[in-house]
């Protein structure tokens, strides 16, 4: 059953993942506001277009034949719906010969997980699999989350 589950999941992520190119009219930025849990390939992406707007969620391999990958994509995948309350983008690159501007700006060796800011810097790094909770909880310590809080719920500053 578990196997039959990360089939499933792998063919939500292809699914999801649009090759580089593949939509040229629609900028990442479109795409990801269209529909929050698309997973967007590095290729077709520039850290500038989603500045302020979104925390990108950087998953780095390899591979896509990754087992540390695959792991870290079931996880994304199966609670797409709490990343995309912290306004999450996540972000795939599987292809060390594309030498994204993520890629090239980050610097993996071999898988990595990556949790930048609203801002664009990078808060966390980490060289395993980290489940959706423990990526909520790093987010909802970030002080812009925290404002977000408080302003979604008119608590006063303080």
């Amino acid at each position: 059953m578990k196997y039959r589950l990360a089939s499933l999941a792998l063919a939500a992520i292809t699914v999801l993942a649009l090759p580089s190119g593949a939509v040229e009219e629609a900028s990442a930025l479109a795409r990801w506001q269209e529909d929050h849990k698309v997973v967007l390939d590095a290729r077709d992406v520039t850290l500038a277009e989603f500045q302020w707007i979104a925390r990108p969620v950087v998953v780095f391999a390899d591979s896509p034949a990754d087992p540390r990958f695959r792991e870290q994509m079931e996880y994304l995948t199966a609670r797409m719906d709490e990343l995309a309350l912290r306004d999450v983008v996540v972000i795939v690159d599987t292809d060390p010969a594309a030498r994204t501007e993520l890629r090239l700006a980050l610097r993996p060796r071999g898988f990595m997980l990556a949790i930048l800011g609203k801002d664009g810097r990078v808060n966390l790094r980490k060289p395993a699999p980290w489940d959706v909770r423990e990526i909520s909880r790093s987010i909802d310590k970030m002080p812009l989350r925290q404002q977000e809080i408080r302003d979604r719920h008119g608590a006063p500053p303080g």
